[in-house]
């Protein structure tokens, strides 16, 4: 799985630089491959690597929850 989100990331690297060095020199269709580039990143890439970076974690222990708060006394207010 790391070797294929790193082939991903960089992937995405070179559609975006092919995106810019067609844009600048060319001026044709330079916005589309730059386009394409970050929507593997956002759709793809990133939900996999959330994905390998969390699957045997328990999730619970980084929710911020104060159950140990002692709870106050306000019937005299």
């Amino acid at each position: 799985m790391k070797n294929i989100l790193r082939l991903l990331f960089f992937v995405a690297l070179a559609f975006v630089a092919f995106g810019y060095y067609e844009k600048n020199t060319i001026g044709t269709s330079g916005d589309k491959w730059v386009g394409i580039g970050v929507l593997i990143i956002a759709l793809v890439w990133m939900p996999l690597f959330l994905w390998h970076r969390y699957k045997n974690k328990k999730l619970t222990d980084f929710v911020l929850k104060n159950n140990n708060k002692k709870t106050e006394n306000t019937e005299n207010q």
